[in-house]
């Protein structure tokens, strides 16, 4: 009698079921050693997605849209610094290896001439001593463009930022950080509250949003207006007349539009600077959505390797399940001279021995999961580090623990498979 095509999927699982529940200790160690491997890629996988989207994120919180101009070091055009009153305190050749800057003319032309642009912003930068009463600390004092707030997305948890008519008639206001309030100040209100800069003072009309961090950058700056600071500090000039910054800032109207407006800006750029065709630019353009790019491709390839030093140890498990499977070919040589010798093909011997092997691999996955989803759970809650499972790593590392299941349980039942029947069934 035929049997059915129900009862030729059924009964290798069966038997294979069988095989696996009567030696319950051994399939417990064969699964253990899967086990660990697959918590090992669930885990140090997760690591890696998870360190990954948290830089991302922070990356991305400073906008995907964002661009920033800035000088770079060589040959370039003559720069003049000009002190308070306008006396000039130092001037360097174009020959020599300077940095030649952005202007605020280049700026206003960016603004002018190219397209999808949504805000630009200047910005210069110095270190001062900031005093109140008797306490002062050393701090970045950045000078900006009323926009700087709007394109740099700064948020204030009290006050307000300055605005371009400030800018315009160099009002000594300042905005500052979390930690400098919280030097200065010691949880006293701080808007309203005079300092002192160096040698001038400033009404304090905001403080930014605490970071989250220890002390960041953005916690210790000290935000005033550039005309201000270029009044007050220092004003750098080209031989052209026109006022060096430190960096243009600016968003465009799409994260799409980043890559052509930076070709638009280096075009004017050059054009602007009177530069060779031959010649490097004199000035950096930093995209961030290209920083997102390079840092994902650069992240996938840690996440791979991650994976493949935890794969290390699938590997380790299914040599074990190999060597189990091959101690239980041995161990059940006469059964199959039996099976055999009562009509059962090679296939059926050897589809019987290799689903033996995946289900302890499958088992071992299975469990492996959900070890390797709790101890990434625990990182995160232990705030040991941020890690975050995927539905790709789950099924990633399931499906390669059945894949070892099936290599290297394809030669213990080959071997079954070819056993004679006669010589099986004389064995002890």
């Amino acid at each position: 009698m035929k049997k059915s095509v129900f009862s030729k999927f059924i009964d290798p699982i069966a038997s294979a079921w069988t095989g696996v529940i009567t030696h319950k200790l051994r399939s417990i160690l064969t699964i253990l050693g899967i086990v660990i491997g697959v918590g090992a890629v669930i885990a140090l996988m997760s690591v890696g997605k998870g360190t990954t989207q948290q830089i991302l994120d922070s990356i991305q919180n400073m906008g995907s849209n964002l661009i920033t101009v800035s000088g770079s070091s060589g040959m370039g055009r003559s720069v003049s610094a000009f002190g308070p009153g306008g006396m000039t305190v130092s001037r360097t050749s174009s020959l020599s290896n300077i940095s030649t800057g952005v202007t605020l003319e280049d700026a206003d032309a960016i603004a002018e001439e190219i397209d999808n642009v949504e805000a630009v912003a200047c910005s210069s930068s110095t270190s001062q001593q900031v005093i109140f009463g008797g306490t002062d600390m050393n701090a970045s004092i950045s000078g900006v463009t009323a926009s700087y707030a709007e394109v740099q997305d700064i948020e204030l948890s009290i006050g307000s930022f300055f605005n371009e008519g400030e800018n315009e008639r160099t009002a000594r206001v300042a905005v500052i950080g979390a930690y400098v309030a919280e030097t200065l100040f010691s949880g006293q209100e701080a808007v309203g509250q005079v300092i002192r800069i160096g040698p001038t003072v400033f009404t304090v009309t905001g403080v930014l949003e605490p970071s989250g961090e220890e002390v960041s950058y953005s916690d210790s700056i000290v935000y005033i207006p550039l005309k201000t600071l270029q009044q007050t500090f220092s004003k750098s000039k080209t031989a052209q007349g026109e006022t060096i910054v430190s960096s243009i800032s600016l968003t465009t109207t799409d994260e799409k539009y980043s890559d052509q407006v930076v070709e638009d800006i280096t075009s004017l750029l050059r054009d602007r600077h009177n530069l060779m065709p031959t010649a490097d630019d004199d000035f950096n353009i930093t995209s961030m959505s290209d920083i997102i790019a390079t840092f994902e491709e650069t992240s996938s390839t840690l996440s791979l390797l991650l994976g493949a030093i935890a794969g290390i140890s699938l590997l380790v498990g299914g040599i074990g399940v190999m060597n189990i499977m091959l101690v239980s070919v041995l161990e059940r040589t006469r059964e199959i001279g039996i099976r055999k010798a009562l009509g059962a093909k090679e296939p059926d011997i050897w589809i019987q021995f290799l689903i033996e092997a995946s289900l302890l691999t499958l088992a071992g996955g299975i469990i492996g999961v959900a070890a390797g989803w709790g101890v990434a759970y625990l990182l995160n809650a232990l705030d040991i580090m941020t890690t975050l499972v995927t539905a790709d790593i789950v099924f990633l590392a399931v499906g390669v623990s059945v894949a070892i299941g099936l290599f290297f349980g394809f030669y213990p039942a080959w071997n079954a498979s070819r056993l004679n029947p006669i010589e099986a069934l004389r064995s002890d």
